[in-house]
């Protein structure tokens, strides 16, 4: 197991500590570092703060704000004195989330000085003038950072490398075995990844009246299967088509009434009341291999053993995501196999034996990499695994940044409990005005709203 190592005091206050990503961990990170007064650099590639959270501003969270934002960032944020904080008590949606949080912290922030850069997309870490492969030098040396922006491409020195960029630029594909299916390139148009809005009059007319085939058996296709249904019972020419990689429905649904997550089991059992409605075609052992047009502009859809769903119209892939190690070629990573995660993390988070509220609060000792003050934290420490915790990656970042300052007391100390019965309360039926209130707990009562999320991404997805 690599040890961590505790960052060279030289080396503090002659380069800023990068940050990738200004989404909801990464802004943490960097109100962290703000709070210890370390200098600093957030690199978005996108145009605003929590960019791709307002990707899917239209779903709202499973938490509360109370769980939403970041201990450190609250500080700063109130000592501003221009803040006003959101009731606790309420549910945001991804885009309210960005309005009342993530924006207000970036531009304080950034606070005029260049600290929170848009626009700045990372193509590549490295240790300063040293690939992977050269030993020497790397425990003193600093990184660099390459990024593209509009202006051009530019190397940033850092003292080290905090990387928030999170997963959901990288879905997992419509192909079986982890790579596109034939031809699923070739015919995007026709193919979204994510959870579609269906309140929005473009995405229900895209869907209306045609047949959609839908990929994934997370809660996040759960979402789309709600939502299409009922998106069908106003235009009964709508068809769906569910596609399942396992052999039978089994337990796609869930616990039901004994899930330890009521939510959750509240949502599994909205999509078997869709999937048994007749509106949705079950169609198991389906890996897809192919994507073909056929004359009319439809699309064909083949699995591995032969068989054939016709006549699609659009395709949903909710299959999930992936982290991009692809500018991280150069630096040295331990990560699971499997995953793609931090491996010390990966028997905690495994899908097949996890639940998102019971994986245990930790810090820079387990994120820590072969490549000193280099940290994968928020959704990335995950890798493929789902059902990440921003209170998780709250506690994550605070522990990286004390140990980055030299305080490893702070660093190894657990700031977080988690509530015995989880985190992953619901807030659907704030949007239905025709389901009863919600409460604040797991034990809530069951929400009616689709289109659900786990602290900053789909669930399941």
């Amino acid at each position: 197991m690599n040890q961590p190592q505790q960052s060279t005091a030289q080396n503090i206050g002659q380069h800023p500590v990068a940050v990738i990503g200004a989404g909801p961990i990464g802004l943490a990170a960097a109100a962290n570092l703000a709070d210890r007064g370390i200098d600093f650099v957030v690199l978005e590639a996108g145009q605003v703060a929590g960019a791709t959270v307002s990707e899917w501003a239209h779903v709202r969270l499973f938490s509360s704000w109370s769980e939403l934002v970041d201990p450190a960032a609250r500080r700063l944020l109130e000592q501003a004195g221009d803040w006003t904080a959101p009731d606790e008590a309420a549910y945001p949606t991804g885009g309210e989330w960005c309005e009342a949080y993530l924006q207000p912290l970036a531009d304080l922030l950034g606070g005029g000085a260049g600290r929170v850069r848009y626009g700045a997309r990372v193509t590549g870490v490295a240790r300063q003038g040293r690939d992977a492969i050269v030993d020497s030098g790397r425990e003193s040396d600093p990184f660099t950072v390459h990024v593209a922006t509009a202006a051009g491409e530019e190397r940033l020195v850092a003292r080290a490398v905090i990387d928030a960029s999170g997963t959901w630029t990288t879905p997992n594909p419509l192909g079986a075995d982890g790579y596109p299916a034939t031809g699923e390139r070739a015919h995007a148009g026709q193919i979204v990844y994510g959870i579609p809005d269906f309140r929005d009059p473009v995405m229900r007319a895209r869907y209306a009246g045609k047949h959609v085939a839908v990929a994934g058996k997370g809660a996040s296709a759960q979402g789309v299967l709600i939502g299409l249904a009922k998106l069908a019972e106003e235009n009964p020419a709508t068809r769906v088509t569910w596609l399942l990689r396992r052999p039978s429905v089994g337990d796609a649904f869930g616990g039901g009434d004994n899930d330890q997550l009521e939510q959750r089991g509240a949502l599994g059992q909205q999509a078997r009341a869709a999937a048994a409605s007749g509106q949705v075609t079950n169609v198991t052992s389906f890996r897809t291999e192919s994507v073909v047009a056929q004359p009319d502009g439809r699309l064909t859809l083949t699995s591995v053993n032969g068989r054939r769903v016709d006549d699609v119209d659009e395709v949903i892939v909710v299959t999930g995501f992936r982290p991009d190690l692809t500018f991280l070629s150069e630096v040295r990573l331990d990560l699971d196999p499997a995953l793609s995660a931090a491996r010390i993390l990966a028997a905690q988070i495994h899908p097949d034996h996890h639940s998102c509220g019971d994986v245990e609060p930790h810090g820079f000792r387990e994120l820590t990499q072969p490549e000193r003050d280099l940290y994968l934290v928020g959704m990335k420490s995950y890798g493929r695994a789902p059902s990440f915790l921003a209170m998780t990656g709250f506690e994550q970042v605070r522990s990286v940044v004390a140990a980055l300052d030299g305080d490893l007391e702070a660093a190894d100390r657990v700031d977080l409990v988690l509530p015995e019965t989880g985190v992953c309360n619901g807030a659907g039926a704030f949007d239905d005005p025709d389901a009863v209130a919600v409460g604040g707990g797991c034990c809530a009562t069951p929400a009616a709203e689709p289109q659900l999320m786990t602290l900053g991404r789909p669930v399941g997805a």
